[in-house]
């Protein structure tokens, strides 16, 4: 169902009217598309407190041409001309103590208010060391200086906090981050920590050339935009869906190149059933597969219970254990299960649904670094806010209007948003981000 509500607020009348009442008004956000694949400016580097990361090189491969700083927050790109920043990147991982934070206040207040609409703030981070409580405070602090940027900033712009120790390592995040395509990310803190390096694609615009990728729930929604995203990517992708949605599912495939996949999910044997499908591996599996009965839990039968439980992460369990024990699973290969802040923040209505997600959310959390030291696998999930679907279509009004407005960019998201966090999870290059649960929800101010 449009956003109605978002189509007036572009309207000359719209602005007029829900400035003088003081309502929301959502800026446009700029998504990646062919015609605009990168951020309208430059990037502008900038350092609170010492630093020993190397950014040059990375930085200058992440797409906006890089910046020096200009006087009262402005750029100076590489030609010399001034320009607002399309994207700052703060290098505070030397902050170790309340002095060296004041910082970041110092870098950031000049800058904040000449970044572009639909611009990004990425503030890097250094792990918490636990044998120096002045360190582990000024670097948490950053988390709460970062969620609570991001939901003032306002114009469609992101703040993210990444975590590194190692900024090669971080190339991929920071590509994404730094992109059209994290549209709909922010508020979000990311941990880069892992021992495995990145994989440099042979081909950056197709960064999953030759990798063979499962989407479960690919017919329709959230899945089918994963599904086309990866195929975009280079991925040969198989599209699995329930028998019932076998015609949506081929005519997907068909036109992706890829092949479609029919069978039930939570079936003991589906495990089994996708591995005999698949004799020459796999590359790319992505849990989306998932089901809601809400009902109060005082109303609700135990039938609506356990299937939901059932889909949601009973069959993400089993099918995850038996892929990893038959090795269909490549070494190099990445897993990445669908979460919700519903299982983040708790819905009413939803004790079924919040228990699945949040089970997702424990899943990834233990399996990640076992996965990875087993079979060179990394396991994340993404966790969706607000998304624009046929399901949320459905929801009352005002309660949809509500999910709708109910975070820092005062928009519902897109399925594609969900789709290229996915697919940067699941590139080659982003074998350091392993264990993570990220967030799409445009910053949604409920949980954290």
């Amino acid at each position: 169902m449009p956003d109605r509500y978002l189509s007036f607020t572009r309207t000359a009348p719209g602005r007029f009217l829900t400035r003088r009442l003081g309502l929301p008004q959502p800026a446009a956000l700029h998504r990646w598309s062919p015609d605009r694949p990168a951020l309208d400016g430059p990037l502008l580097p900038l350092t609170a407190g010492p630093s020993a990361l190397d950014l040059a090189p990375v930085l200058a491969r992440t797409g906006p041409a890089v910046a020096t700083r200009g006087p009262e927050g402005t750029a100076v790109d590489p030609a010399g001309g001034a320009a607002r920043p399309a994207a700052v990147v703060l290098d505070a991982t030397g902050v170790r103590d309340v002095d060296t934070l004041a910082g970041v206040h110092a870098a950031l207040h000049p800058v904040v208010r000449s970044v572009v609409p639909s611009g990004r703030i990425v503030v890097l981070g250094a792990p918490l060391d636990p044998a120096d409580h002045h360190q582990s405070a000024a670097q948490q602090a950053l988390e709460g200086f970062t969620r609570s940027l991001g939901k003032e900033i306002g114009g469609g712009r992101t703040v993210n906090l990444v975590r590194l120790t190692d900024a090669g390592a971080a190339e991929s995040t920071l590509r994404f981050l730094l992109s059209p395509r994290s549209a709909y990310v922010s508020g979000q803190v990311i941990d880069v920590l892992a021992a495995a390096g990145p994989v440099p694609p042979a081909d950056p615009g197709r960064p999953l050339a030759g990798r063979t990728a499962l989407v479960t729930g690919a017919a329709r929604g959230i899945g089918a935009a994963v599904a086309e995203t990866l195929a975009r990517d280079g991925a040969r992708v198989v599209v699995l869906d329930v028998p019932q949605a076998a015609q949506d599912a081929r005519r997907l495939a068909d036109r992706l190149g890829g092949t479609a996949l029919t069978l039930d999910i939570t079936a003991a044997d589906a495990g089994e059933r996708i591995a005999a499908e698949l004799p020459g591996g796999l590359d790319v599996l992505v849990h989306n597969a998932g089901v809601t009965r809400d009902r109060r839990l005082v109303n609700m039968p135990a039938e609506r219970w356990s299937s939901v439980l059932d889909v949601n992460l009973a069959s993400v369990l089993r099918t995850t254990d038996a892929l990893l024990a038959k090795g269909t699973l490549r070494p190099g290969g990445r897993i990445v299960a669908t979460a919700s802040i519903a299982g983040l923040a708790g819905n009413a209505g939803q004790t079924n649904y919040g228990a699945s997600k949040a089970g997702i959310v424990g899943l990834v959390r233990s399996l990640a670094p076992r996965a990875l030291a087993e079979h060179g696998v990394t396991v994340n999930a993404v966790a969706p806010g607000f998304i624009e679907t046929r399901m949320t279509a459905a929801v009352p009004l005002f309660i949809r209007e509500a999910g709708r407005r109910m975070n820092s960019l005062a928009q519902g998201g897109l399925p594609v948003d969900v789709a290229e966090t996915t697919a940067w999870l699941a590139d080659p290059a982003s074998g350091a981000v392993n264990g993570q649960v990220v967030r799409v929800c445009g910053q949604s101010l409920l949980g954290a």
